[in-house]
């Protein structure tokens, strides 16, 4: 059985290595390789490859960045201080996502920057008055380089800002250039439900699962070629990392890891986030206004044996347990979170095996025997879920348990699990094409 097993990883592996080396990509997308300079088995990301393989590819163009503080080099250097140090290179505007340039802003807290510059770039916000760059905005740029460090998950709004800016830059016929980095929950593992595009929004912007197994490069490649992005951008240029594999989480790589926003304070929690963030549309706190946001869970009304039954589901690579927390204000991470300095209850997540944990299914089972015991109590906003989760296929889920009593709420799960993962072996079909990376 294990050499079968083998065997067939191999096949896999084989064709995903076939499909790559026989791509073919529009005319208006280039994608630049990592010179075969690179003896060491260690990981490059796109910047590094851009400054130390095509170090005058910039040279004479007017460049505009989106980033924010994980724009950094291999030694901790930051992007436009690099770009800056370079009399070639003009960089006239930095546009920052939400949080901010410093990551020093919590969620939905709008960001101004009017008046700042660095040595003559101006620091434009992207999360404030403006989600789109502004034709005044654009004037005068060659180019626009994006290089954010991103977490792997539809409803992380950096994605958005990508593709809100390529549809921006297309209009003023400006190109594109993506400086990849590594997906850091892994290229190998998708699940949750692909978003219908009549629930597309901010948090959610291309027809996507809620953990899509790309990194920033690959989804470029594919939503171009998908023509989800209007109108198709004159020329995008996407530089490759170098040494990254599709099987590796961030700890695999050599990179350093910068927090890249505040309530994603490590690897764990970026594993975890992708099904936990769906409490945000429900009166259970996520664990924001704690120094555990996502990783705990919970409600002042929440019982203690609310854990034996999460228990019983025998979840993989995840061990649950009992723990109680009170949300408070923390500058820069949450502000006014759910419940706050009230004592909540509920439970808390570490993650054993991170190749083994289904985010979304640990989250879903949650949600499901939440509904279940505490439906007298228990909420959500059905508007807000809808948005996250991609479809109304969850709040027809937990509405139909609410008003049914004789319904096999198990099986129920089972199916709704079950319709999404037909939809994600389609998407994983048709996402291989765009693969960059074995």
């Amino acid at each position: 059985m294990n050499n079968l097993k083998q065997v067939v990883k191999k096949k896999i592996l084989l064709s995903i290595i076939l499909v790559i080396n026989c791509q073919t990509y529009p005319k208006n997308i280039e994608i630049l390789k990592p010179l075969p300079s690179n003896t060491s088995k260690s990981v490059r990301n796109g910047l590094d490859v851009l400054i130390e393989d095509y170090p005058n590819i910039l040279k004479d163009k007017k460049v505009g960045l989106v980033t924010n503080h994980t724009g950094i080099t291999k030694n901790l250097e930051n992007n436009y201080k690099v770009f800056q140090m370079n009399p070639d290179i003009a960089l006239k505007k930095i546009f920052a996502p939400e949080h901010g340039f410093f990551g020093e802003a919590s969620a939905g807290a709008k960001v101004n920057y009017k008046n700042k510059n660095f040595k003559k770039a101006e620091i434009v916000s992207l999360y404030g008055k403006n989600r789109k760059p502004t034709k005044n905005m654009l004037k005068g740029l060659d180019l626009i380089i994006y290089d954010i460090q991103d977490i792997g998950s539809r409803f992380y709004t950096y994605i958005s800002t990508l593709g809100i800016v390529i549809e921006a830059a297309a209009e003023q016929d400006i190109e594109i250039m993506i400086l990849d980095r590594p997906n850091p929950i892994s290229g190998q593992i998708i699940e949750g439900a692909i978003l219908d595009t009549s629930f597309k929004s901010f948090v959610g912007y291309y027809p996507i699962p809620i953990r899509y197994g790309l990194t920033v490069g690959e989804l470029t490649n594919m939503a171009i070629n998908e023509n989800w992005l209007s109108p198709p951008p004159k020329k995008v240029t996407i530089v490759k990392m170098d040494g990254w594999r599709r099987s590796m989480f961030f700890d695999d790589t050599d990179l350093p890891w910068i927090p890249p926003s505040p309530n994603i304070p490590n690897l764990e929690t970026a594993i975890i986030y992708p099904g936990m963030c769906l409490f945000e549309a429900t009166n259970l706190s996520e664990g924001r206004g704690t120094y555990k946001p996502f990783l705990q869970i919970g409600a002042p009304w929440i019982k203690k044996d609310l854990i034996n039954q999460l228990k019983t589901l025998k979840l993989e690579g995840v061990i649950i347990n009992f723990t109680k927390f009170s949300p408070k204000t923390i500058p820069g991470k949450a502000l006014n979170p759910k419940f706050e300095n009230d004592t909540c209850y509920g439970s808390i997540f570490n993650i054993t095996e991170k190749h083994k944990y289904k985010a979304l299914e640990t989250a879903l089972r949650k949600i499901s025997i939440i509904n279940e015991n505490y439906n007298d109590k228990f909420n959500f906003n059905s508007n807000t879920l809808n948005k996250l989760y991609g479809n109304n296929s969850l709040t027809n889920y937990l509405n139909t348990l609410s008003q049914s009593n004789n319904l096999n709420k198990q099986n129920a799960l089972l199916d709704l699990l079950h319709k999404e993962g037909k939809a994600l072996k389609r998407f994983s079909k048709k996402s291989l094409k765009y693969y960059l990376y074995n």
